[in-house]
């Protein structure tokens, strides 16, 4: 059984990670203080510093926190939703797609991302979050034979650097509901260029 001290503990290490979240998203990494978070999450800054090295350990949480809601809602659409596989798999690039429109995921994982955490460091964490729901949904599309069969980590890993591109101009463009659409349609594109055609 959890003790309340660890219950407590959690309980500020959430408060603080969904204050920078907003704040971040808000402000950007370089406008938000560390006293603004505190504040914000009602802790001071000793707690802060319990549970976070400094700034940049409170980002690499708040990014995680973004990507983790993000990654759960997709996998609940594109891995265990009802369909089949390619149905699935169509929902979910609707379901990115209307994700990279979120404030959140689009100002701290897209833009601040790479530049507060550095190149490699962001890319491992994209790795980490997307690229094994990506490959879930080609391994699924292959076996149900709704696509042809190519190598799983290589196309996996192309689509993978399709839909970054597409978070990224998705984040850039001037018209989000224009760009979203472009994306969303060439994507399934690119896939439906891989579907096995069947007899009617």
């Amino acid at each position: 059984m959890r003790s309340r001290r660890a219950d407590y503990s959690e309980s500020t290490r959430q408060a603080l990670v969904d204050s920078a979240v907003e704040l971040f998203t808000k402000r950007g990494y370089a406008a938000t203080s560390l006293d603004a978070v505190t504040k914000r999450a009602r802790v001071t800054k000793g707690a802060l510093y319990h549970h976070f090295s400094g700034k940049q350990a409170l980002f690499e949480a708040a990014f995680s926190a973004v990507e983790t809601a993000v990654l759960k809602r997709l996998g609940e659409v594109a891995v265990a939703g009802p369909g089949s596989p390619w149905d699935r798999a169509m929902r979910g690039v609707e379901a990115y797609v209307q994700a990279c429109l979120e404030p959140a995921y689009q100002r701290i994982v897209i833009h601040e991302g790479p530049v507060v955490m550095g190149w490699e460091r962001w890319r491992e964490a994209e790795d980490h979050f997307s690229y094994g729901l990506i490959r879930t949904v080609i391994q699924s599309l292959i076996e149900a034979k709704e696509i042809v069969e190519l190598p799983v980590e290589v196309t996996a890993r192309m689509l993978f650097g399709a839909l970054s591109s597409g978070a990224t101009f998705l984040a850039n463009a001037t018209d989000p509901k224009k760009a979203s659409a472009e994306v969303s349609n060439a994507i399934t594109q690119v896939l439906t260029g891989l579907r096995i055609k069947k007899d009617d």
